[in-house]
């Protein structure tokens, strides 16, 4: 077990990141290193997947700000459907920390009735989401920065990732053709694993800041 914690740390937030998720999956053993690791923690993201946290981070920093440092930690959930069981770990039934969040428009309702379940308040609006400190990514993130960057640059970013070959082979293919090219690469980023997630970053990097999507600057602001 954790006696003390300092949270100021990289190294300290990865360690409650994976204590939080472990107690969410039921390792009754994870949820005294959790509370002993959430003592610092100024505020807690609840984003649906690693591509959303890594997102986040890396807008973060384009910002200047290191939220590890600063005690806030991006949580993945692994799926909109956890919401409701780690709301109640970390919200008011739990530690009652504080807490903000992203998800998809498709997930929306999870987080609503996720946060009444909790106490947190009536959320039947993505207006009374975003008071809450929760956002919207329509219809997700990677058609958020897409259309923030544009087609032209984001296709810049695949040509330099070394995918540009495999993209124009993707496109190639009978369900693609004649889709908005837009849409084509949404698709194409979610056809291998680990590939939303790194592209999360690349195109987060390639923003002009002024565009970048309102749902991630959102969720910034609120912690």
């Amino acid at each position: 077990m954790l006696m003390s914690v300092k949270l100021t740390t990289v190294d300290a937030m990865k360690r409650l990141r994976m204590a939080v998720v472990e107690w969410a999956a039921g390792n009754a053993d994870a949820a005294a290193d959790a509370r002993a690791l959430a003592a610092g923690v100024r505020s807690v993201a609840l984003v649906e997947g690693v591509s959303d946290a890594v997102a986040i981070e890396t807008l973060a920093a384009r910002h200047g700000r290191m939220l590890d440092d600063e005690g806030i930690a991006v949580v993945p959930l692994g799926g909109a459907t956890s919401i409701r069981r780690f709301l109640s770990l970390l919200g008011p039934p739990g530690l009652d920390l504080r807490l903000v969040g992203l998800c998809d428009v498709g997930e929306e309702r999870y987080f609503q009735r996720g946060l009444e379940h909790a106490g947190l308040g009536p959320c039947s609006s993505r207006a009374e989401l975003q008071q809450l400190g929760f956002f919207v990514c329509v219809a997700d993130l990677e058609d958020e920065l897409i259309r923030a960057l544009g087609v032209e640059s984001t296709e810049e970013v695949v040509k330099a990732r070394g995918d540009l070959r495999a993209f124009r082979t993707f496109q190639n293919q009978p369900a693609q053709r004649g889709r908005p090219v837009q849409q084509q690469l949404r698709r194409f980023m979610g056809t291998l694993s680990g590939r939303k997630s790194s592209y999360a970053g690349l195109l987060v990097d390639r923003l002009d800041l002024s565009r970048a999507p309102a749902p991630l600057e959102g969720v910034l602001s609120s912690v």
